[in-house]
């Protein structure tokens, strides 16, 4: 049985890849979930910000008059408290990760600007990462841009990386768009090599005794894969680029849906906080044996086989009302 699919121009073993979380911010526990069964590992977001700070410091560093080549963007010095900076701890993750793994080591960043630090993918590409993923959400809280200014942002990110890297580059991008479907086809003409279907955000929430704004809903859960089900089947086929299925991912019976939406693959991460690496394989194996009561060789036999534009009743995917469900319900 072949449960091997291709993601973002990477050959994968099978459709799921260990997403970006405190689950893959070392070598051990990326070793862990290579032997559970993990086809990739998208490694935990570095943030532009730290890169920024990172930079600002070195080039103090070497606007002192101790350097004689000020311009040179590439020197790290040894920090004097003898802690790795974030960046250098990222580069060398990458680097071990890939001495230590046989399957794809995919960096991430998560972004919400294309200015001064856009240097940084081509060092993450020379440090031997297989594909670079890019976090991508702008939240439209600023009431003075259009929503157009907050959508070249996304733009602008992806035009300056590309610049920077040969390796496959794909987004991370969120739902807060007025015209989803035309904002994914517009991303994918970009260059990109694949798009996951969405970013899961910070979540305030309010403790009600304390009367402070808390962190909440910080893991989904399996009625979250509603939305990201809808739009990978909407724009299964519709892209030139693959698209990732994330959030609400949470057992094989999803992965599947996702694969009959059209989706490449599967990022997973709550799922593996609640179950732990263990649940890897338990979804692979539920794969196996629905492929075998189905009579499936392959996932390619059937995957995309209910995105939209391949059943009968398109509109399926895009009824959004509730009363024709509700009517005559009792719970």
């Amino acid at each position: 049985m072949n449960l091997s699919t291709t993601y973002s121009g990477l050959h994968l073993k099978n459709p799921i890849i260990a997403a970006s979380s405190g689950l893959t911010d070392s070598v051990e526990k990326i070793i862990d979930l290579e032997k559970q069964g993990a086809a990739a590992v998208v490694l935990k977001s570095l943030f532009e910000e730290e890169i920024i700070a990172e930079m600002d410091s070195k080039m103090k560093q070497m606007a002192s008059t101790g350097f004689i080549y000020p311009e040179t963007l590439d020197y790290y010095d040894k920090p004097e408290n003898d802690e790795e900076e974030s960046a250098l701890k990222y580069l060398k993750l990458i680097k071990d990760a890939k001495a230590a793994v046989n399957i794809p080591i995919i960096a991430s960043i998560n972004c919400v600007s294309s200015k001064n630090w856009t240097y940084f993918p081509r060092q993450i590409e020379e440090a031997g990462a297989d594909a670079l993923e890019l976090n991508l959400f702008v939240l439209p809280t600023d009431f003075s841009r259009e929503s157009a200014d907050n959508e070249n942002v996304y733009f602008e990110i992806i035009c300056e990386v590309l610049k920077h890297v040969k390796i496959p580059v794909s987004i991370k991008i969120s739902f807060y768009f007025s015209n989803l479907g035309s904002m994914v086809q517009r991303l994918a003409r970009t260059g990109i090599k694949g798009i996951v279907l969405f970013n899961r955000f910070y979540s305030p929430d309010i403790d009600i005794d304390k009367m402070q704004v808390t962190s909440g809903f910080v893991l989904s859960n399996p009625a979250e894969l509603a939305l990201s089900l809808r739009w990978t089947a909407i724009m299964s086929d519709r892209i030139n680029c693959d698209i990732a299925a994330s959030t609400g991912v949470h057992s094989g019976e999803d992965m599947i849906k996702q694969l009959l939406a059209g989706a490449k693959a599967v990022q997973i991460a709550s799922t593996l906080y609640k179950n732990y690496a263990g649940q890897i394989e338990t979804m692979l194996n539920e794969l196996k044996e629905w492929m075998q009561s189905k009579e499936f060789n392959s996932i390619e036999e059937f995957r995309g086989k209910l995105a939209q534009k391949n059943i009968k009743n398109p509109a399926a995917y895009e009824r959004i009302q509730f009363m024709k469900n509700f009517r005559g319900y009792r719970g």
